[in-house]
């Protein structure tokens, strides 16, 4: 980490570069970096952003026409749900149900791959702290590069403990971390199974692998795939529904909409070189299946959506702007 700024997320005034949250009286929110000489607009008034810079974090401030608003420096949950994206990112219900099953501790070493916008990559490097270290392998280019935009804008820095390698895992992972060398593996990838021997070299005995599948499909193959290598421990499986709750006075009742299916996550934990497990004893299993069957594996069945390339420059200078003026050195943090 660079130790010679902090953080921006840390509390204290709102600073130049900064990204705020404004909140209107109708619960609608705008999110804007402050820029010394910016005006924020809308048909109903506008904000100056030297107004708000100075004040303390959760202020109100008033626009040109006497409307509230409140003015906040976003937290981690709301600033992935904002920030450019590349790919598509890891929901932070998701994140958190990572963090917690992966068992993510500070110090630890963590293998991640693909690092699509940064998402949880910032969930990550949050979790591990200076003291860790966080590999993230992305097989394109021009996602690796909006991931590190946004931990950048996030941040105000790039964490010095985050290693981003463009390229296949299969053929990366081993240069990068030596065998035995992580403590977590997180992977979130159209054919995770195809790295599972590798994913168990480089795992300390204990460690633990975490797998992010989208579909039924997937959830089969990778589960499958981890219990044939005789490497790990029975693989749990699981998916996180979030409902939230509409709550004023004696009217309270489950909100109308909630946050369903979205991925399924699969944890399993490395074996000690030459441990047996033993079989679970259950019924007998269908589970087998024939090459014919692999077909319904493949990226296009799995939905695999391709980004248009206008977009994706889009995007790129998007989180370019942001990661340069949250960096800029006249609205560097005094430490």
């Amino acid at each position: 980490m660079n130790h010679n700024v902090s953080p921006r997320y840390l509390p204290g005034p709102l600073r130049a570069g900064d990204r705020c949250q404004l909140t209107d009286p109708k619960g609608k929110i705008n999110t804007v970096s402050l820029k010394p000489g910016d005006e924020f607009h809308t048909h109903r008034g506008v904000i100056k952003h030297d107004d708000i810079i100075g004040l303390p974090d959760a202020s109100v401030v008033l626009n040109s026409s006497g409307i509230e608003y409140l003015v906040m420096r976003p937290l981690l949950v709301d600033f992935v749900m904002s920030m450019p994206r590349g790919a598509a990112i890891i929901y932070p219900k998701e994140a958190q149900a990572i963090l917690g099953q992966a068992d993510i501790f500070p110090g630890a070493r963590v293998v991640e791959a693909g690092v699509g916008s940064g998402a949880l990559s910032l969930w990550l490097l949050r979790a591990i702290g200076p003291q860790g270290h966080l590999y993230s392998f992305e097989r394109r280019e021009e996602f690796a590069e909006i991931a590190e935009l946004n931990v950048a804008t996030f941040n105000g820095f790039t964490p010095e403990n985050w290693t981003v390698t463009v390229g296949d895992l299969q053929d990366a992972l081993p240069k990068t971390v030596r065998p035995g060398e992580a403590d977590r593996v997180v992977l979130d990838m159209l054919a995770p199974w195809e790295c599972v021997d590798m994913v168990a070299e480089a795992l300390v005995p204990g460690g633990v692998v975490l797998m992010y599948v989208a579909t039924v499909t997937q959830l089969s193959r990778v589960v499958e795939a981890l219990r044939a290598t005789g490497q790990f421990t029975h693989p749990q499986s699981s998916e996180t529904i979030v409902r939230g709750w509409h709550v004023e006075g004696l009217a309270v009742r489950p909100e109308h909409r909630m946050i369903g299916h979205t991925a399924f996550l699969v944890t399993a934990r490395k074996l000690a070189p030459g441990a047996y497990l033993p079989d679970l004893k259950r019924r007998a299993s269908k589970s087998d299946f024939t090459d014919e069957d692999m077909e319904a594996w493949t990226p296009g069945i799995l939905g695999g959506r391709e980004i248009s390339p206008k977009s994706l420059r889009k995007r790129v200078r998007n989180a370019t702007e942001s990661a340069e003026l949250s960096q800029s050195s006249d609205s560097q943090p005094e430490v």
